[in-house]
């Protein structure tokens, strides 16, 4: 990740030209140090040899589009954050993009100031979840005596260890950031919790009109809990409210 002072690397893949020249212009000066990209082909490959720090990456694109792509990218255990331009109407889409590892979304027609914005709020939250993994490293060692486990329908979450468990026995990756916000909603479980409750207690700030890491991360969460996103039965969303852990948790060692 470039450091605060450096040029944020962007690599904008769109196959209209039009755009890719205007976005690579405007966020030029805004700052960064813009690349373009006319189709997907070998993204995943060019990444490797020569990082980004974020991918503006369109939907249509020729040959392969950008849901491809982009679950091309994280299956070469790429974690170059990825912004999708989409539009498409279709909510399922934009669902579909962050479950596979997009890290946010903007919808076409849309105004350049806003994806700068919001590369800014991603990378930004990049650089909070960095700094929090290494704070939450010396908590762990701290904690792990007493922290204990806490289990609910069938799966554990190991605090000491940091690892959630099937209810066969698997462990399951968690990110930094899911691990935190699936703690704190079990912790708290049977209790709706507001967006900005689970920023400021996740991340230690409150919630912007344009931060969508904790949709993104109940998102995420949901498929590796095997939890239907259109019938949640342990990750509920209250409308207008929050979010909720909504079957019991057992604590122990």
């Amino acid at each position: 990740m470039t450091s605060v002072s450096e040029a944020p690397r962007i690599l904008v893949v769109d196959d209209d030209r039009d755009i890719r020249e205007l976005l690579a212009a405007f966020l030029a000066r805004q700052g960064m140090s813009v690349r373009t990209m006319g189709d997907g082909q070998g993204l995943p490959e060019r990444l490797e040899r020569d990082p980004v720090d974020l991918v503006v990456l369109d939907l249509n694109l020729p040959f392969a589009d950008g849901l491809a792509v982009c679950r091309a990218i994280r299956q070469r255990g790429l974690d170059t954050p990825v912004i999708m331009l989409t539009a498409r109407s279709d909510p399922v889409d934009r669902v579909v993009g962050l479950e596979i590892g997009a890290d946010d979304y903007v919808a076409k027609p849309f105004e350049p100031r806003e994806l700068a914005a919001r590369i800014r709020t991603v990378l930004r939250r990049i650089r909070s979840d960095a700094t929090a993994t290494g704070s939450t490293a010396k908590e762990g060692a701290a904690t792990a005596a007493g922290a204990g486990r806490l289990r609910f329908a069938g799966w554990v979450l190991d605090i000491p260890a940091r690892e959630l468990v099937s209810p066969e026995g698997t462990v399951v990756v968690l990110t930094s950031g899911e691990f935190r916000l699936l703690r704190i909603l079990a912790e708290h479980a049977g209790r709706v919790l507001s967006r900005d409750q689970l920023l400021q207690q996740t991340q230690g700030r409150d919630a912007t009109g344009l931060d969508r890491s904790i949709d993104l991360h109940v998102s995420r969460l949901r498929v590796k809990l095997r939890d239907d996103g259109k019938n949640p039965r342990l990750l509920k969303t209250v409308r207008n409210e929050g979010y909720v852990l909504a079957v019991p948790v057992e604590t122990g060692a």
